[in-house]
């Protein structure tokens, strides 16, 4: 099913609903908790992801829902609306405005639809398949790289790693220009609008990578696993970002050392 005009409405407005949940509690009285899984949870995060699932439920009753804070609500259409209210809590908790909600339309699996939000810096970028990426209403472009030596690289945290991902990360980190730590969701905006050329990440849920998707490659680049795959909803959580689409083969050659 192709995406709509209703649909990108709706994504913009489910960004509209969670940055309104959100900037009150930034560097404010944001209610920290700690999961299951040890990693961070704030009342902004599941305040922003529900103000999103009421809107859904309400104009999409038949669509699914993936939602990071309060998991999966099913649905009969084939398509599913997949939410993370704060990509990069511990920047949020920070105080530290490069966090962003993410909200991605998945029709059978695949990411069709993307959106960026950093509610803060009030900086937008929306990624429709078949579409340019548009930032702030104004077409985005990746940049091109001549060579990996003369990239910028980004990645959220090397402790993200196993120790054999780290290993073929750490090939790749000696091999670029320079290395940017931290960033989260951020990064690949970054990369959408040619400001950073490649993101390389592991242990990434759909909730985190189904949305940077259509940004990253509406804008120009690529987006695939480790092995060169596209990204989709069984995809393992292993993600290169590229904005010059040329350099992914370089790119893969390098991490593929992984335990060597």
């Amino acid at each position: 099913m192709a995406v709509s005009e209703t649909d990108i409405a709706l994504a913009e407005r489910l960004a509209d609903a969670a940055g309104a949940a959100i900037r009150p509690r930034f560097r404010a009285d944001y209610g920290l908790e700690t999961k299951d899984d040890a990693s961070p949870v704030t009342l902004a995060d599941r305040e922003a992801e529900e103000a999103m699932r009421r809107l859904i439920i309400a104009e999409r009753p038949m669509d699914g829902i993936h939602g990071e804070e309060f998991g999966v609500r099913e649905g009969s259409s084939g398509r599913q609306w997949v939410l993370d209210p704060i990509d990069g809590t511990r920047a949020f908790i920070a105080g530290r405005p490069i966090f962003g909600t993410l909200i991605a339309l998945v029709d059978k699996g695949w990411p069709v639809l993307g959106i960026i939000d950093q509610p803060i810096l009030k900086e937008r970028w929306v990624g429709v398949v078949g579409r340019p990426t548009l930032f702030n209403g104004v077409p985005a472009a990746t940049r091109r790289c001549r060579d990996v030596k003369d990239a910028l690289l980004a990645t959220t945290s090397p402790a993200l790693f196993t120790d054999d991902q780290l290993h073929a990360f750490e090939h790749l980190d000696a091999g670029v220009r320079s290395t940017v730590l931290g960033g989260d969701c951020y990064n690949y905006g970054a990369v959408a609008s040619g400001w950073l050329d490649i993101v390389v990440e592991a242990g990434l849920k759909l909730h985190d990578f189904a949305a940077l998707v259509p940004v990253v490659e509406g804008a120009g680049g690529r987006m695939c696993d480790w092995a060169g795959d596209p990204l989709h909803a069984d995809s393992i959580g292993e993600v290169i970002a590229a904005g010059d689409p040329a350099r992914v083969e370089e790119i893969l050659e390098t991490l593929a050392c992984r335990g060597h």
